[in-house]
């Protein structure tokens, strides 16, 4: 047997380990100190398995008919040059007991690829991705047009189905997929994002090597323009990310709706020794792509990569993709999410590319020029990548109901997010109805029905709430005998007013909303602004901006 470590597990911690390999003739006896994980292999003629194990040592016992024991260290990463790790054949040799121990020396390494010199089976061996790869998360995305929700908060840090963040999912997603170094790139309107991030995971039990560091944007003397785009970003940062040795990068947009198990993906990259692997989604017609569409061929390799664009029939050509899992859509459409080798992501943004801006419309197309091997990954599950008001407040509403595919009550795969430690939700005489209620809200004798009301909502008497999304308060005001005190008859307190009827409407946090508030879109304007009157209208859906003041009586 031979052990070889290619460019996909080019690294090795020699120095940290010690390890000594001793071949008798029935048994194989190996020592190693400085131990950080392990993999323990059945060889049956040609046939290997894997298994996982915890043990500085494994003593050679009378070894069954062709079979043996061989455990390899799985290190942290230190780059090396190509190395070579041979093992006795396992057979008929095993049979005839030696007297004579034989001594072979081994080292560490992150991956493995086993072969067989006798036949043509493989077998690639990694260390767990919580070792090996960390997640790069994006907390904004300048291509949303997701304003005014960003007018005072970055895309990551908007709220979603009461208690949420949109960064909860993807932080999630990590945490779920067993990824636990994640640095959080924040760029514009960053404070509401930094503070949550910060609160929410500083303590959430990462292991001995988890994290989750933040790295705002920043002006040095050698960068003192601002952050151009997500390429950038990084670039500027590679000074932090080279602290912690990983085999992959894991590129990440902070303000999507999805569930991926990421270790999934990382296999996929690993077994098909691509240097990139995109995640990419089937792409109906009526849907926007957001971060554009590929050309996908028979093997998964991405032909052609076409980022942003306008989307419309007109502009894009019938894909030819021969893929399996393309047949039932015409257009395959990237999702901004990519599997990067470290050694390659540092070459193309600091030899190849200094100057590129965003990794779409750059690097990814620049990759391809350039022959390295870029492959696809198939999502078939549900993506939302709020590319406007309409896609966000569509995926709210959606978590009324059925209709929605993203399951915020998965046991297996929950969502996390900041603690708040609110009292439970107090509802009296309320008619409530394909609603999800946050955190401590205050409702008295009113009706919702289809609606998302955020933590520490208060609404008042006989108000009417239908289709909307009330994102929450972040602070509680004076109450009087369950009602919304006010000092004068003209201060309007945080919350929604009596008798007052909001239909089809998003309330951005902390809205003050009068008595007798109809809030209904009576002309079914399409799009407005009226920012100064605390309003505006996109899609048909009005949204009150947060901090808005609406009067007592006003009719929208």
């Amino acid at each position: 047997m031979e052990a070889s470590v290619g460019d996909q597990g080019r690294f090795c911690s020699a120095d940290a380990v010690k390890e000594n390999l001793e071949a008798c003739a029935g048994d194989m006896k190996i020592e190693v100190s400085d131990v950080c994980a392990y993999a323990v292999f059945l060889f049956r003629q040609d046939i290997l398995v894997m298994r996982h194990a915890h043990m500085l040592e494994v003593e050679g016992e009378p070894l069954r008919r062709n079979l043996g024991k061989v455990m390899l260290q799985l290190s942290l990463p230190q780059t090396s040059s190509h190395s070579v790790v041979k093992f006795p054949v396992v057979g008929s040799s095993c049979a005839r007991r030696k007297s004579t121990p034989k001594q072979l020396c081994s080292s560490s390494t992150t991956g493995l690829t086993i072969t067989n010199s006798c036949g043509s089976d493989s077998f690639s061996v990694f260390p767990p991705v919580n070792q090996s790869v960390a997640a790069i998360v994006f907390g904004d995305d300048s291509e949303s047009d997701l304003y005014p929700l960003t007018r005072k908060r970055s895309a990551g840090a908007i709220p979603i189905a009461a208690n949420y963040r949109l960064i909860d999912v993807v932080v999630s997603n990590c945490i779920n997929s067993n990824i636990s170094k994640i640095y959080a790139l924040t760029q514009c309107n960053s404070t509401s994002l930094n503070s949550h991030l910060s609160r929410a995971y500083s303590n959430a039990g990462w292991g001995r090597e988890g994290f989750l560091d933040i790295i705002a944007a920043y002006q040095s003397l050698e960068e003192q323009d601002w952050i151009k785009g997500t390429a950038d970003a990084v670039r500027r940062c590679l000074c932090v990310l080279e602290e912690h040795p990983v085999m992959e990068f894991l590129v990440l947009p902070g303000h999507h709706l999805y569930r991926m198990d990421y270790q999934d993906l990382v296999r996929t990259h690993r077994n098909s020794s691509a240097d990139i692997t995109i995640a990419v989604s089937h792409t109906k017609e009526n849907k926007n792509p957001g971060f554009g569409f590929l050309k996908v061929g028979s093997r998964n390799e991405v032909l052609e990569y076409k980022d942003k664009v306008k989307w419309s029939s007109k502009n894009l050509e019938k894909s030819e993709s021969k893929s399996k899992w393309t047949e039932d859509s015409n257009y395959v459409g990237s999702m901004g999410m990519y599997v990067i080798k470290r050694d390659v992501l540092i070459k193309l943004l600091t030899e190849l590319f200094p100057n590129a801006v965003d990794f779409g419309n750059d690097v990814i197309p620049g990759a391809i020029s350039v022959g390295l091997k870029v492959e696809a990954y198939l999502h078939k599950g549900q993506w939302d990548n709020f590319t406007n008001i309409k896609a966000y407040y569509r995926a709210n509403i959606d978590c009324t109901k059925k209709a929605s595919q993203f399951d915020f009550f998965d046991r297996d795969t929950p969502v996390y997010s900041l603690p708040r430690y609110l009292p439970p939700s107090s509802i009296t005489n309320a008619i409530i109805s394909d609603s999800l209620i946050g955190d401590g809200c205050i409702l008295n004798s009113c009706k919702i029905r289809g609606s998302v009301i955020g933590m520490r909502t208060v609404v008042g008497n006989e108000a009417e709430i239908e289709d909307s999304v009330v994102m929450g308060n972040d602070i509680y005001q004076q109450m009087d005998d369950g009602h919304l005190k006010r000092k004068d008859a003209e201060e309007i307190p945080i919350g929604i007013g009596q008798q007052s009827q909001i239909r089809k409407a998003i309330i951005d946090k902390n809205a003050r909303i009068g008595n007798n508030v109809r809030i209904v879109n009576t002309d079914n304007v399409e799009e407005g602004d009226r920012e100064e009157c605390g309003y505006m209208i996109s899609g048909g859906i009005v949204i009150v901006l947060a901090n808005a003041v609406i009067p007592d009586g006003t009719i929208l």
